[in-house]
């Protein structure tokens, strides 16, 4: 049933209930639209229905299938699971901004409330046993509910294809706005503590560090290096595959831009990558098993027959830089590769081809916050270039003068 009233407006005299009547007729004449339109509705799917066929036929990456499947999981099978698609067109907007500032308030959807987690009302409980804890809010990032509005127009988008609905709904839904990026790459001394302190704990461990730092690349890209893309002749390094995590376990594919690029490495860098495959052949020498192209650089089996875990290396990592005293990330490593390069007046071009951007477009959204040195040797260029003088006179430029009529 539509439902829809209207106040009539003091002084309610008799031209106020005259536009009250005015009003009412136009509202109705819109509720019998929207009642036709129900009536005569393409589809009795529910959201719910629509994200199942939509996941179904979706071509995504492994990795952001579980994202997602994750996400309507645990946020929007239960909030929009059983809405009916033709009522979510109607009410998308309604429902939804509601429901995105409230996961920016709280993940768990809590009613704001304080209560204590996982307790129980039974005279068994045992709270510390059961770890219960006063919770604690913690806001669901900005980038993932942006994820939660992508999946909700991409469903809704292959609802129109197929004629369930008539539009999309989603381009009236304001998602939050995108983060602004915020990165915290270690500065050079601290980047210095952190391969020296990685070298003290292992040598391949440092040398993981140390790759990771100087090619920018992603964590499991890194991990998923074997010998074949390792040219030390050349001085370069093909990086062609992922190593990630699925529901299916870990599993190697194509990079995250499904493309192969081939990062260029300096001498030192190549006399460690020697220095490791030579003791790589040894430790496989012990072990009567031959060093080929298809070893793994990195893995923690005695016969590198698999790569290390990138999920473990992040942990490692963070260990690392908490003893450390910095505040940084394994994920920053890229940020300090791309600070260091850009500040040292490499171009933007080649700055994005090593870390496998499109165009220097991310580049520079991600880095251009850290170019301060760049930016403070620009102004010194161009202010070289500058009449000479001036700012010795404390003056401006003297201005030529207009010539008398004779």
């Amino acid at each position: 049933m539509l439902v829809d009233s209207v106040l009539i407006e003091p002084p309610m005299n008799e031209r106020a209930v005259k536009a009250a009547m005015k009003e009412a007729e136009r509202r109705r004449t819109k509720l019998l639209a929207d009642a036709d339109e129900l009536k005569v509705a393409r589809t009795r799917a529910t959201v719910g229905a629509l994200l199942d066929r939509w996941m179904n036929q979706h071509e995504i990456d492994a990795t952001t299938r579980m994202t997602y499947e994750s996400q309507i999981r645990m946020y929007i099978r239960p909030r929009l699971g059983d809405v009916p698609l033709v009522i979510f067109v109607r009410e998308a907007a309604e429902r939804l901004e509601p429901f995105y500032a409230h996961l920016r308030r709280c993940r768990q959807l809590c009613s704001g409330r304080p209560f204590v987690e996982k307790h129980v009302q039974d005279d068994d409980h045992d709270c510390v046993a059961a770890k219960c804890r006063v919770h604690v809010c913690r806001p669901y990032a900005a980038s993932s509910v942006r994820s939660i509005h992508a999946i909700l127009s991409g469903a809704c988008s292959a609802a129109v294809r197929w004629g369930w609905i008539s539009f999309n709904p989603m381009s009236s839904v304001r998602p939050p706005s995108k983060p602004r990026p915020n990165p915290r790459p270690p500065t050079s001394e601290q980047m210095a503590r952190i391969v020296e302190a990685a070298w003290a704990t292992s040598p391949e461990w440092g040398l993981y560090v140390w790759l990771s730092a100087v090619t920018g690349a992603r964590r499991g890209e890194v991990v998923a290096l074997q010998w074949e893309d390792v040219d030390l002749q050349a001085g370069v390094v093909r990086l062609d595959e992922n190593y990630v995590r699925t529901p299916a376990g870990m599993l190697v594919k194509d990079t995250k831009t499904h493309q192969t690029r081939r990062v260029a490495i300096d001498g030192p860098t190549v006399e460690l990558l020697r220095r490791r495959q030579q003791d790589c052949a040894e430790q496989l020498a012990a072990l009567s098993v031959p060093l080929t192209g298809r070893t793994w650089v990195f893995s923690a089996r005695p016969d590198f027959g698999r790569p290390r875990d990138p999920s473990a290396l992040t942990r490692r990592y963070s260990r690392l830089v908490a003893k450390l005293g910095i505040d940084t990330s394994l994920k920053e490593l890229r940020h300090y590769s791309a600070t260091e390069l850009l500040t040292a007046g490499v171009d933007l071009r080649t700055v994005a081809g090593r870390l496998g951007h499109g165009d220097g477009t991310t580049t520079l959204r991600h880095y251009a916050a850290w170019v301060g040195a760049a930016d403070q040797a620009a102004a010194t260029t161009i202010g070289a270039r500058m009449p000479p003088g001036l700012s010795q006179r404390g003056g401006s430029p003297d201005r030529p003068t207009k010539r008398s009529r004779a």
